[in-house]
């Protein structure tokens, strides 16, 4: 029997969870010991929040959501960037070598959380870095920024299945130029960081590429490639990329929070807090032998 919706569950130690969780159904591994589906056709949310509460104590260490069966291999992927698939806050990482860190870092966070505007936050923080040097940049990139787990397969195995991988930031083109190229995507969108040759000028490209730019490639990606918001997968972990998200959340789509900031984890329809980005995959039903790369 084919079921509507899954409730999809993803944790280091799956198992002790499967034991609380096989009255919902029959158990379907994606992942042994890790990853498994349980096909039903109720009411998800209630299905969801019974799900976590059978869950228990172990709920704190799992991701449960529950996905619609339809269509659920996505065939457009639209990332955020920093703190998404890669570990860190390229912008943070400057400031630490300019020696302004945590002042920048506390306008970040705020921005992050939606305290205050995206455009209005990145020119504050630019302007800090003014007369930095240029070579910053690499040694940032060659230090700190770092693929987080499972980014390449990920990328790859979506790509293998016909999807279209699309990198989109608040960030800067000298890190998205490369980390398109080392976890894979199709292409990449961000903002451009002024210098004059030698060091930063303290000012930002404009118009500024932030909230509304996100979702503007999203619905571009779908229009450029024929596609449905039910083919589309979005991702991020800032109030940035909420539009994306909860855009790409309907009619089907999937839009994911991954370790996200409360405001974001909040509205999106679906969360990744305790798992690598091999969760995603495991969240449009592919398994370990289909995985490119694992």
């Amino acid at each position: 029997m084919r079921f509507s919706t899954v409730l999809n569950v993803i944790a280091q130690d799956a198992g002790r969870l499967a034991a609380r969780l096989r009255s919902f159904g029959e158990l379907a591994w994606l992942a042994e010991g890790r990853a498994f589906d349980i096909g039903f056709d109720g009411d998800p949310a209630a299905v969801l929040q019974a799900a976590r509460a059978a869950a228990g104590d172990l709920a704190a260490e799992a991701d449960i959501n529950v996905v619609a069966t339809a269509g659920r291999k996505k065939k457009l992927l639209v990332s955020d960037m920093e703190s998404t698939i890669v570990s860190c806050e390229c912008l943070d990482e400057l400031a630490a070598l300019a020696g302004i860190g945590p002042k920048i870092a506390a306008i970040t966070e705020r921005a992050m959380r939606g305290e205050i505007a995206f455009d209005g936050a990145l020119r504050a923080r630019v302007a800090l870095l003014k007369g930095l040097p240029v070579a910053a940049l690499e040694q940032v990139y060659r230090d700190k920024v770092k693929l987080i787990g499972g980014a390449r397969e990920l990328v790859a195995t979506m790509k293998a299945n016909g999807a279209k991988t699309l990198l989109v930031s608040g960030g800067f083109t000298y890190f998205t130029a490369r980390v398109k190229d080392a976890a894979g995507f199709d292409e990449h969108q961000s903002n451009t960081l002024n210098d004059d040759g030698k060091v930063l000028t303290g000012t930002v490209g404009e118009p500024i590429l932030g909230r509304e730019a996100k979702l503007k490639a999203l619905e571009r990606g779908l229009e450029r490639f024929g596609l449905t918001a039910a083919d589309a997968l979005a991702i991020g972990d800032g109030a940035n990329d909420l539009a994306m998200i909860e855009r790409a959340g309907q009619s089907g789509g999937l839009g994911i929070a991954f370790h996200a900031k409360p405001l974001v984890a909040a509205a999106a329809g679906v969360t990744i807090a305790h798992n690598d980005l091999r969760a995603v995959l495991y969240l449009q039903g592919y398994r370990d032998a289909e995985i490119v790369g694992g």
